[in-house]
């Protein structure tokens, strides 16, 4: 399995904020985990990648079990990108070093920059569509910009599992769609990492992600095949109010009743 939590629970002080988790990720599959604000997202991540520990339950990911494995390596197989990385790096830096940077997971380059990394961080943006940023000062580039400069950061490392953490926050609508454009293209490459996508809109889900997991309250709501989960009833069911379902173009839209 990419991804194995088998009862996972996480409690803080007295309160639970995970409750009796399981969830498989398979390999050559693409998820997306829906949830609103206060779900219980921030806190699943933070434990699939080891930064806090459940207070029940088991985790292995990449086949290795937590607590039988030294964490600080098998995070160099994990990417997360999230927004709040775009503030911490340094807005001067040219956006082929920024890439690059992902190699050796740090704000800013410390090391000569070897041109075989020059090469493979051409080749990412170009992936991702934002070759046109190649040096360009990082601290002038759009928030869309910045977040294909942080999607081609974090793949320099070569992960096997890519977390997006809500990635078009903040993004108007063309913004929204040229990003999720570049990310269709990603997860479509033969050797594209496990993508999991962060959300808490449908209309983001692309057709690559045939996986959802709704969270709701620090729980499973539903789980399963994305045309199953995403209907009327469930999301009815999990908004706690009446929405309606429509697809265009094997895209997701809800509204409300």
């Amino acid at each position: 399995m990419i991804i194995e939590l088998n009862h996972v629970s996480w409690r803080r002080e007295q309160r639970v904020l995970l409750q009796d988790i399981s969830w498989q990720v398979k390999p050559g599959e693409h998820w997306a985990l829906l949830g609103l604000n206060g779900s219980g997202k921030t806190t699943l991540l933070n434990i699939i990648c080891g930064y806090i520990w459940p207070s029940e339950g088991s985790v292995e990911v990449l086949g290795e079990r937590y607590g039988e494995v030294d964490l600080r390596e098998l995070r160099k197989s994990i990417g997360w990108v999230s927004n709040s990385l775009q503030e911490k790096l340094y807005k001067t830096d040219r956006a082929q070093l920024v890439v690059i940077s992902g190699k050796h997971a740090t704000i800013g380059l410390y090391d000569k920059v070897q041109e075989e990394d020059l090469e493979t961080a051409r080749e990412l943006m170009a992936t991702i569509g934002c070759a046109h940023l190649w040096d360009r000062e990082y601290g002038t580039c759009s928030q869309g910009e910045k977040q294909k400069l942080l999607i081609a950061r974090a793949l320099m490392a070569r992960p096997r599992i890519l977390i997006l953490d809500e990635p078009c926050n903040g993004l108007d609508l063309f913004s929204r769609e040229r990003l999720l454009e570049s990310i269709d293209g990603l997860a479509r490459q033969h050797d594209a990492p496990s993508l999991i996508y962060v959300t808490h809109h449908t209309e983001e889900i692309l057709p690559v992600f045939g996986h959802a997991l709704l969270l709701r309250r620090g729980e499973v709501f539903r789980s399963g095949s994305t045309g199953d989960v995403l209907t009327d009833g469930t999301l009815s069911r999990f908004f706690e109010a009446p929405v309606a379902v429509e697809r265009h173009g094997d895209r997701y839209f809800v509204r409300a009743e």
